[in-house]
């Protein structure tokens, strides 16, 4: 049986100029700085991404940009201002999207979304990292899920929480 991994990054702290759109909203200067660092450590503690599932939104955008993460990319209107159930959707399509060769998987998204999606996929199995999620979720936050279930199948409480890191 093979493990799928799934990371669910919340974009990196964005600027509120005035008379901008929520969904054209850039990066602060804080955030460019802070997606590079959630994508070293994407890079240094998780296999290599094989697909990336992105919001449309400018800031998720451009939080990938800033990661440094080089894989294929669908990027997705339904991801911003998702539901749990439109997120796990998402996900369910990868093997459509990408084909059968995607193990890791990185979704790029917003909140409440990301903490909620964590928390229902999510078995219950990991306490501490649960109560951590449930507590904040901060931008240039990402949860590591793993799974044995192929991504079609991926539904709440099908995969361990392993991993919550904060970059900063």
């Amino acid at each position: 049986m093979s493990i799928n991994t799934l990371l669910l990054l919340r974009h990196a702290k964005s600027d509120y100029p005035d008379g901008v759109a929520d969904h054209e909203r850039p990066l602060a200067s804080r955030g460019i700085r802070e997606a590079a660092l959630a994508g070293d450590w994407i890079r240094a503690n998780v296999p290599p991404i094989d697909a990336v599932l992105c919001s449309t939104a400018t800031r998720t955008r451009q939080t990938l940009a800033r990661t440094g993460i080089d894989a294929p990319v669908r990027y997705l209107d339904r991801i911003y201002d998702a539901t749990v159930g439109t997120v796990i959707d998402v996900i369910n399509g990868v093997e459509s999207e990408f084909g059968t060769a995607v193990s890791t998987v990185l979704l790029i998204g917003h909140e409440p979304a990301m903490s909620a999606t964590a928390l229902g996929l999510s078995d219950g199995s990991n306490t501490t990292l649960t109560q951590e999620i449930s507590l904040k979720f901060p931008t240039s936050a990402v949860a590591v899920l793993q799974t044995g279930s192929g991504w079609h199948e991926l539904g709440l409480g099908g995969a361990e929480l392993v991993g919550f890191h904060v970059a900063r």
